[in-house]
């Protein structure tokens, strides 16, 4: 199949969505982690970890409510109903739900070209992270 270069993001499924969106989370986290100082691979790792696991964005997706337009919500709840035939491995199926819902909607983003729409949301999510790291008494992100 030869890709599209018109393809509207708005008519693909979400969970291709997410397949994209999964990426673009994961490389953005790496970004900021080693542009933060971070060099060592495991704590790289660590930190990732803290940013990318279906717990996480589970609890990200419950706080990103109201700072979404309908737009957004609305792509957020495609994702996070699509039924994807998997059964995550150690997550409940709702975490895995909301998380795909996540990567559905920085998917969206990304291939819309919305790229400062996508930082105001990962400038977000790492607020709310490093807000509950503290809370917990692990120290900062």
């Amino acid at each position: 199949m030869v890709p599209n270069a018109e393809l509207d993001p708005r008519l693909l499924p979400p969970l291709t969505l997410a397949y994209i969106g999964d990426a673009v989370y994961e490389l953005w986290v790496r970004s900021f982690l080693v542009r933060k100082g971070f060099t060592k691979v495991n704590d790289l790792h660590h930190y990732a970890v803290g940013f990318v696991n279906a717990d996480t964005q589970s609890q990200l997706v419950e706080k990103l409510t109201g700072f979404l337009n309908e737009e957004e919500a609305t792509v957020l709840k495609r994702g996070r109903n699509a039924k994807s035939g998997r059964h995550p491995k150690n997550k409940g199926m709702i975490e895995y739900r909301r998380a795909t819902g996540l990567e559905t909607l920085v998917g969206y983003l990304y291939l819309l070209g919305l790229n400062e729409r996508l930082e105001e949301i990962f400038n977000l999510l790492v607020a709310l992270v490093e807000e509950e790291t503290v809370k917990d008494g692990e120290g900062e992100a």
